[in-house]
């Protein structure tokens, strides 16, 4: 231990006169998340001299790591900081439910120590447990993790962490049961072991982490409305049992959310720029969790996420000017939906014949014949249907008395291209999807 640090207040002390225990206390004061004594007047005057400590990246100094080492700190300790936490015109811990807050930056515990400790249902949205995706570019390796907070094996039952700062953060075996991460970000976290059971995990970064099969997903939401659902490009799936998430609240995973509608912080959305590089790693996403599903046994979710790859991919190809395969790809997707989506080409095949059968029955019965001459006799409405059929598949069945030059024929004629460009593209995408599997 720090020799500077005085160690934190062991015994637990009584609560106040007239109250039967310190949470029954701290309630009684606005501060119902609180649950230990208050620490000691020489603990409270460290905390509040290493809250004002400087950063030094160079020489991986924090408020709460110094040159010796991480500091070590308690649930009271961290109770006093949030409850004493000031950020422009607020005092106390950032409160989710107040939209006016969500721009507050949280405590910043980058480097400290806080595995095993309780922080259960601790109000820590906006948390700063490590460095921002904007600021590790071009940073070394070993000044991003001297900023790491410690949180193996935490109890965050219940913990507000909202947009918290995670990333690289070490929580294995952690408990973060009923937890509210959403939009947190995760990325290339340490995650074996963790329980996320119940916890609200929609906009949570998850690229790049690392996950086990001892990690439960029972119950997390993994997407909203509001947030979109999780980002999971090159996650480290380990084997992590993911049927027992909830994947009902998932439209759209949040690498595609980023693509098609724009970025996000605390909730405020703002345009950007969105890169080809971007697009790519959202197209990653969704076939590796759809491979990933598909080991599993779910099927039908693994088919939803690749259908959503191959529309991005599409993108892609626009984007680098490949338009005929943009074109090809824009039809294969009307036509079939990829062959993920059968029930397109039912009624793609239904349009085409009934519109083909109109243009017969028109022909041959009504005054476009007045332009279009033709020396067939008039098609009663289900022998034009008939002869849209057949014509589609090339059976060549034309009415008696019918020239090659009639405009009948040369409109059926042209059907059956039409149709033997449908069967292929059916082949095609439903042949892909099979092999895909």
């Amino acid at each position: 231990m720090n020799e500077q640090q005085p160690a934190p207040f062991i015994q637990r002390q009584p609560p106040p006169q007239g109250y039967l225990s310190w949470s029954d206390y701290w309630k009684a004061q606005g501060m119902p998340w609180r649950t230990e004594p208050e620490v000691e007047s020489e603990r409270r005057a460290y905390l509040a001299a290493r809250r004002a400590v400087t950063p030094d990246i160079e020489h991986g100094i924090y408020p709460f790591r110094d040159e010796s080492g991480s500091i070590k700190l308690t649930r009271a300790d961290v109770e006093w900081l949030l409850a004493t936490h000031e950020d422009g015109r607020f005092i106390g811990p950032v409160d989710w439910s107040d939209k006016k807050q969500r721009v507050r930056q949280g405590l910043d515990m980058r480097g400290c120590d806080l595995a095993e400790v309780d922080l259960s249902y601790l109000p820590l949205a906006r948390l700063r447990g490590a460095f921002a995706a904007d600021e590790l570019q071009e940073m070394p390796r070993r000044e991003r993790y001297l900023a790491v907070a410690h949180l193996e094996r935490a109890n965050l039952f219940g913990a507000h962490l909202e947009f918290s700062e995670l990333a690289r953060v070490r929580l294995q075996g952690a408990d973060l049961t009923q937890a509210w991460l959403s939009g947190a970000n995760l990325f290339a976290s340490h995650l074996e072991g963790v329980n996320f059971t119940n916890a609200r995990m929609d906009g949570v970064n998850l690229r790049n982490a690392y996950l086990s099969d001892s990690v439960y997903l029972f119950g997390a939401v993994v997407g909203s409305a509001e947030y979109g659902g999780f980002l999971v490009a090159d996650v480290r799936w380990g084997g992590v049992n993911l049927a027992t998430a909830n994947w009902d609240s998932v439209s759209m995973l949040g690498d595609e959310l980023v693509v098609r509608q724009s970025s996000f912080l605390a909730g405020v959305k703002k345009r950007r720029y969105v890169t080809l590089s971007k697009v790519e790693r959202a197209v990653r996403a969704n076939r590796q969790l759809a491979i990933e599903l598909r080991t599993q046994g779910l099927n039908e979710r693994a088919d939803y996420f690749a259908y959503r790859a191959q529309v991005l991919q599409r993108q892609v190809l626009r984007r680098q000017s490949r338009l005929g395969r943009t074109l090809g790809s824009w039809l294969l997707d009307l036509i079939a939906g990829y062959g993920y989506k059968p029930i397109r080409s039912v009624i793609t095949y239904l349009l085409v014949i009934l519109s083909f059968a109109a243009a017969y029955f028109a022909l041959t019965n009504f005054a476009i014949t007045t332009f279009l001459p033709s020396h067939s006799s008039p098609l009663a409405w289900y022998e034009a249907i008939v002869l849209s059929i057949s014509s589609f598949h090339g059976r060549g069945l034309f009415p008696s008395g019918l020239s090659l030059g009639d405009p009948v024929a040369i409109l059926a004629a042209f059907e059956a291209i039409i149709g033997l460009l449908i069967e292929i593209t059916f082949i095609a995408t439903f042949t892909q999807r099979f092999f895909a599997r």
